[in-house]
């Protein structure tokens, strides 16, 4: 199968969307990335429509189709007939003139391909006598019974698609013609592909839309009616069978759309709960004008109805039925077997999630699964990881949280703004002489705080960090910090035990206080001393000073 949606990295979130609506789960999650596993998908595009990043990109034929344009062969388009409501009152003929300003020779309708499959249908049921059929117009449930429904394949219509029997009825008619096929779906691209020699490329109405909008073209409306056109209804749930000739006694027609419904109706034909009857299956709901590139934000299933019903005919158009070597289509089996794991490694992954009996297997389908079982086996198989389990995370991130709340060395209060206590860990306990949580759990602060400060931070919404405190009646001190968390309207506490610290603190200002008396005690004192020296040695000086005066005079004398 060719890799028809690619994903751009950059934009995807991790966000689980696509896998939740991915009906045969063909996603793979991989270092938070998504990842479109080719041989599981079946291309209904559900991943493409629902992505809210548009991490998934149809692979754009534009360019593949200016070369065909080029290459001097007539180029032919044929128009799945869902264009009438993606293009609001826009006819064939119009949309015939536009093209052909891009290049093309001619467009035309691809109801006529339908009514040449109707008619083969009508033949099945009349000369064979199958006993129960499912229409093969749809690639994507083409597809889902290829790879997920494979003893149904005998029951799949051998029949080509409206695209291909219309592209090979234009090759019939025009020899050296190129055909390409415009419509709402993803699969058809790859339908081409894997049946080559018939369409040479496919566009979608999105890149269509986009070739007119870069070549300034724009589609005007216009009243077209012709009543042979009766297989215009083709695009819409039950348009098969309004186009059919339902008129085998004792057949069951119904109709079915949606890939749910498809695996539902599926899985009944497999128990044997249906006989005898004709079942068109489309993978959209809606068909084909709720398909998934129908201009990606085109969404209006009413009135796109009512756009089909009011353009289609009454009366076949007019073709030449080709012989069936023209519209036999075979279908084979598509092997995409992941290993199975055993129950006792499922049971060992679902461990690992923190699922230890079935009352832990929630089922909330946030990874995308049915069942955490399904979870476990696409762990098992490389294609989802134990972290896309919202529970587990949950679980883990409030374990982790939790194991901090209770061990921190920080006493830590939660307060609503009604200044009420939520939340007191341990250490907060200790440092307020608390002796249970619950004895103040709902109680208001001030039973065990002074609420100043928290009344300042509720009404200026500006927090307090590290303000040292003494809270007299614990004979603490701590370094505060208050901060307000708007979105939960919760006021935190964080407190920081500096008792020690402080006394440590305190004790050596006081031994400096001490030392500097003790200094101060031992320099007066020895001023003291110094000055009785000093007053000693005066007297004595004196004294020499006269003996020598006199010894002078005598010396004279």
């Amino acid at each position: 199968m060719t890799d028809c949606l690619a994903l751009k990295k950059s934009n995807c979130k991790n966000c689980h969307k696509c896998i939740r609506h991915c009906p045969v789960k063909s996603i793979r999650f991989s270092g938070e990335q998504a990842h479109i596993v080719t041989d599981e998908c079946i291309l209904c595009g559900q991943c493409f429509v629902v992505c809210p990043q548009n991490a998934k990109q149809v692979v754009d034929e534009t360019e593949k189709v200016k070369v065909l344009l080029n290459s001097g062969s007539p180029v032919i388009a044929s128009i799945a007939p869902s264009f009438i409501a993606n293009y609001e009152g826009v006819g064939i003929e119009v949309l015939r003139e536009a093209m052909k300003k891009l290049g093309f020779y001619d467009v035309e309708e691809t109801a006529i391909g339908a009514t040449i499959v109707k008619t083969e249908y009508e033949r099945l049921l009349r000369e064979e006598h199958r006993d129960i059929l499912i229409s093969s117009c749809c690639h994507s449930v083409n597809l889902l019974i290829q790879k997920y429904f494979k003893s149904l394949l005998p029951y799949l219509a051998d029949v080509v698609s409206p695209m291909q029997a219309h592209c090979r009825d234009i090759r019939r008619r025009y020899p050296d013609a190129k055909t390409v096929f415009i419509g709402p779906c993803i699969a058809k691209k790859d339908e081409a592909d894997h049946y080559s020699g018939i369409v040479d490329a496919v566009l979608t109405f999105d890149e269509l839309t986009a070739w007119f909008k870069s070549r300034n073209i724009v589609l005007t409306r216009t009243a077209e009616s012709n009543d042979e056109s009766r297989a215009r209804f083709f695009p819409t749930t039950g348009g098969i069978l309004k186009t059919m000739n339902l008129d085998m006694p004792d057949y069951t027609y119904m109709a079915v759309d949606g890939t749910d419904q498809c695996i539902e109706a599926l899985r009944d034909i497999e128990r044997g709960g249906l006989k005898h009857c004709f079942i068109e299956m489309s993978a959209c709901k809606g068909s084909c004008i709720g398909g998934p590139v129908m201009d990606k934000e085109h969404r209006s299933p009413i009135r796109d109805y009512v756009a089909v019903e009011n353009y289609a005919g009454k009366h076949d158009f007019k073709v030449v039925q080709p012989p069936l070597s023209m519209i036999k289509k075979g279908f084979t089996t598509i092997q995409h077997d992941k290993p199975m794991p055993t129950e006792e490694e499922i049971r060992a992954i679902l461990r690992q999630m923190n699922k230890f009996t079935p009352l832990d297997e929630l089922n909330c389908g946030t990874c995308g699964y049915n069942t955490c079982r399904e979870k476990a086996i696409a762990v098992f198989q490389g294609k989802a990881e134990i972290t896309m389990c919202l529970p587990f995370l949950k679980e883990q991130a409030e374990r982790f949280s939790d194991t901090i709340f209770k061990n921190t060395p920080n006493g830590l209060i939660v307060i609503n703004d009604k200044l009420e206590v939520q939340q007191i860990n341990p250490a907060a306990q200790n440092i307020l002489n608390i002796r249970q949580a619950s004895d103040v759990l709902g109680a208001p602060v001030v039973r065990i705080l002074d609420p100043k400060d928290f009344v300042q931070v509720l009404e200026t919404c500006r927090g307090i960090y590290n303000q040292r405190k003494f809270l007299a009646e614990y004979q603490r001190y701590v370094d505060q910090t208050i901060v307000y968390d708007k979105e939960c309207h919760l006021l935190i506490c964080i407190m920081r035990d500096v008792t020690a610290e402080q006394k440590a603190q305190d004790d050596k200002e006081e031994l400096s206080r001490n030392t500097i008396e003790v200094a101060d005690k031992v320099v007066d004192k020895q001023m003291r001393v110094v000055q009785d020296i000093a007053s000693l040695l005066g007297e004595t000086v004196a004294e020499t000073k006269i003996a020598l005066s006199k010894l002078k005079e005598s010396i004279k004398q």
